[in-house]
């Protein structure tokens, strides 16, 4: 007799239901994505409702006699716009000596070619690989000559800098080498030079913490309740309706990634709906087959206990190779295995034919 040895699994009332592992990872990325969207939204939406609050003055001399009245001589979120001067020399540029300003970038930064396999494709990408600010002091002046001094520059956000000098530097290669990056899967492209610059003349609308100090000068400043700072060439309704489309862009993201979330729930739960679902069709099966079976014990006055030992080796189950065979595989008909090791089966095939089991019935040989 050929005896086939089967891996049982659980019983069918003990099968647990489990969420794979991508699942897990799409789920836990897309909630980690939400919190952070939804964050960089509120504070975008937040910046927007500050800078429609935020009062706009002239920079003049009415400015000054505004503060001498207000509180703490302070505006805590006000507008104002004025011309870049430099308070001293100002810096001029290493590529074009016409060219002054009070604000000096140097940015040397790397291209690289990096071969992925994802996408089958070479991609660019940069490195800075030296970056130095140079910084005189200045101040934003007025049509009457007032001026407020700029205090913290670099912490502005905003557009406030020109590129004046961008030189790329092409990177040259022996056969050699072009065979390495090939094999290695990274290709130096060159180096970027980049000066940027603010210029001396430049109109500048900046957003913050006005002051008046004890000397009479007027400074604008971070603002102390931790509100944007802002320091743009472009205009206020140009600073304000871009920080509104960089609000709506994370909304999108925000929506887009809950979606996701939502998706990959639905996914994990229309599974466990399936396998409830296929675990109740198995246990109906299982209730019916007892139900046939009781009923042909009590029509058959001299039949044999379900569980007990078949006394002819060729009765015997072919997986446990104790019990009796007891049921009767459905399409293929073959009669092979007992009840208990059908249930024990880690897929519904027939241990004969491999066929997949559509129906189980109960078998009586006497």
């Amino acid at each position: 007799m050929c005896a086939f040895v089967v891996v049982p699994r659980q019983p069918e009332g003990m099968e647990e239901f489990s969420v794979s592992i991508t699942e897990a990872a799409c789920l836990g990325a897309s909630l980690a994505l939400s919190g952070i969207f939804y964050y960089l939204h509120k504070k975008s939406r937040t910046t927007v409702k500050k800078l429609d609050n935020a009062p706009h003055f002239a920079l003049d001399g009415k400015l000054k006699d505004l503060l001498k009245v207000t509180p703490g001589a302070c505006l805590r979120y006000a507008v104002i716009e004025g011309t870049v001067k430099p308070v001293g020399e100002p810096l001029t540029s290493h590529f074009h000596k016409e060219i002054f300003g009070v604000l000096q970038k140097f940015i040397l930064k790397e291209h690289r070619l990096v071969w992925s396999g994802l996408s089958r494709t070479w991609l660019d990408t940069e490195r800075v690989l030296h970056e130095r600010v140079n910084m005189v002091p200045f101040v934003l002046a007025g049509s009457d000559e007032t001026t407020v001094k700029v205090v913290s520059p670099l912490y502005a956000a905003g557009n406030h800098t020109e590129i004046t000098n961008e030189k790329f530097h092409q990177a040259t290669f022996g056969f050699g080498e072009l065979v390495g990056q090939y094999l290695s899967g990274e290709k130096p492209k060159g180096l970027l030079e980049l000066e940027e610059m603010l210029k001396v003349g430049t109109t500048l609308t900046g957003v913050g913490e006005v002051i008046l100090d004890t000397d009479g000068n007027l400074s604008l400043r971070p603002p102390s309740d931790g509100s944007q700072y802002f320091l743009s060439m472009a205009d206020f309704e140009t600073l304000r309706r871009e920080n509104d489309n960089m609000a709506a862009w994370w909304k999108v993201l925000l929506v887009a990634s809950a979606l996701a979330g939502s998706a990959v729930l639905f996914w994990a739960g229309l599974r466990y709906y399936r396998h409830l679902k296929v675990r109740w069709e198995r246990e109906k099966e299982n209730r019916e087959f007892v139900r046939r079976q009781n009923q042909d014990a009590r029509l058959r006055s001299d039949g044999a206990d379900e569980d007990g030992a078949d006394d002819g080796s060729g009765n015997a189950c072919v997986i446990c190779l104790s019990r009796p065979r007891d049921c009767i595989l459905l399409d293929c008909g073959h009669v092979c295995c007992c009840h208990a090791c059908f249930r024990a089966l880690h897929h519904r095939k027939c241990p004969i034919c491999r066929q997949d089991i559509v129906r189980v019935l109960p078998f009586y040989q006497p």
